[in-house]
């Protein structure tokens, strides 16, 4: 399994839970510090650094692979800004690192994942996600990469590939802090999802029996009394 993102709060728990499953798993991100202290922690991992600002170039870990049987799309940026605000490289930034470098990295990954007949997850935002003020590059990163999925999944359903997206709710990552910290909302980890949580979802999807799968899944925070 490759976990793109794997430093992130949702990317290491996909990891761990996808290690604690019997995956072996190629964990990667930019930061190398992290990436190697996530593996030293790990097994069954390896740290690969992937750039997703510049993902044309993969790194030969990544170019080597013969087969596949996951590709679980984590990595995210979420900039808070309004349209006059934002210029055009973080409009750039945002769009290559949410969608475009994922694309391109499944796109070379493809003939991996078709000889395993593999599964490829991205993780999207909350669901509903529509037109937020200050938030423009996000959420429209975030719809194109719904229209990503679901042309994969159109195109791939011939050579056994497996899509699904997930639309998790408010997570308790330090990015969630930080975006609702900008938006001059609260934060309690308390009411949101956990990430081990989340992992466990993208967990059960990979695990189904080949006779079905989830295309789809919204996950939402518990309701509090």
């Amino acid at each position: 399994m490759l976990v793109t993102g794997a430093t992130g709060g949702v990317g290491a728990a996909v990891v761990r839970a996808a290690a604690d499953r019997g995956y072996d798993v190629t964990a990667a991100g930019r930061n190398d510090v992290l990436l190697d202290r996530l593996c030293a922690r790990t097994p069954r991992t390896s740290p690969v650094l992937l750039d997703l600002q510049h993902p044309v170039d993969l790194p030969a870990p990544l170019v080597e692979l013969d087969r596949l049987d996951a590709l679980v799309h984590c990595a995210g940026i979420a900039e808070v800004a309004s349209v006059d605000e934002t210029p055009y490289a973080l409009w750039l930034e945002t769009l290559t690192v949410n969608v475009a470098a994922a694309a391109e990295i499944t796109r070379a990954l493809l003939p991996a994942l078709r000889r395993a007949d593999g599964h490829v997850v991205f993780i999207n935002a909350a669901p509903g996600l529509h037109a937020v003020p200050r938030w423009s590059a996000y959420a429209a990163s975030k719809a194109a990469l719904r229209e990503l999925a679901d042309s994969l999944r159109e195109e791939e359903a011939r050579h056994g590939l497996r899509v699904t997206t997930v639309y998790p709710g408010g997570t308790a990552t330090e990015l969630l802090r930080k975006v609702r910290g900008q938006f001059g909302r609260p934060f309690d980890a308390a009411d949101c999802i956990r990430p081990e949580t989340l992992a466990s979802v993208v967990l059960t999807a990979l695990d189904l029996r080949d006779d079905a799968y989830l295309p789809e899944v919204s996950v939402l925070p518990a309701p509090r009394k």
